[in-house]
């Protein structure tokens, strides 16, 4: 689902995003996409190709990590086109009466984690 205000939803990601070491933002493909020396790690998608979706993209660890977390919440998590062959997954946050702003949190530092250089990574 499409959310009302998902430029207030993007205000928080960055929130979770920034506070993390040696992260960034640019815009990729037209979206707000986090990174860590350079490697991506979040993604905010707001209807992509008009797909009614409001979404925060993260990594995970393959396809047996996705697999487990499609089956365990299907109406949180959402497999991504052009990049879910590649590990990653969408948390919806649009049409939510109120978001687990600590779950995306935790799955933004797991993303960031798969994405950053060894050192960096221990930190979180």
């Amino acid at each position: 689902m499409l959310a009302a205000d998902p430029e207030a939803l993007l205000v928080r990601l960055r929130e979770i995003c920034l506070v993390l070491p040696k992260t960034g933002e640019k815009v990729s493909h037209g979206a707000a996409a986090f990174q860590v020396k350079g490697k991506m790690f979040a993604y905010f998608r707001h209807n992509h190709h008009g797909d009614e979706v409001t979404a925060v993209q993260i990594k995970t660890s393959g396809q047996d990590e996705q697999d487990m977390l499609l089956e365990a919440d299907p109406d949180l998590f959402i497999f991504p086109a052009y990049i879910g062959v590649s590990g990653w997954l969408s948390m919806s946050v649009g049409g939510k009466d109120s978001v687990d702003w600590d779950h995306v949190a935790e799955r933004v530092r797991i993303s960031y984690r798969l994405a950053a250089p060894p050192k960096l990574a221990a930190l979180v």
